[in-house]
């Protein structure tokens, strides 16, 4: 069994649904709550998945709350020049 997301036009739904109908027996649809919130939801995670396995190896750095602070304000002082 392979999963899809499928984007239907709004002109489509009903023809959509009606296929969908006439092969039940192959078809199951079901609403995936974290697309209906961001339709983005899957990319953001997976990315952010590879965020914290790259801080976990060591391959990049992830900044206290203070040293977070002090770059910002540099940035923004390099900014101003």
């Amino acid at each position: 069994m392979q999963t899809m997301a499928i984007q239907i036009h709004d002109d489509y739904v009903n023809d959509f649904m009606s296929y969908v109908n006439n092969h039940s027996d192959s078809i199951t649809i079901t609403k995936d709550k974290n697309l209906e919130y961001d339709p983005y939801f899957y990319e953001r995670q997976k990315e952010l998945h590879s965020i914290r396995a790259d801080i976990k190896s060591g391959k990049m750095e992830m900044l206290s709350e203070t040293q977070y602070e002090k770059e910002i304000e540099q940035f923004f002082l390099e900014l101003e020049k």
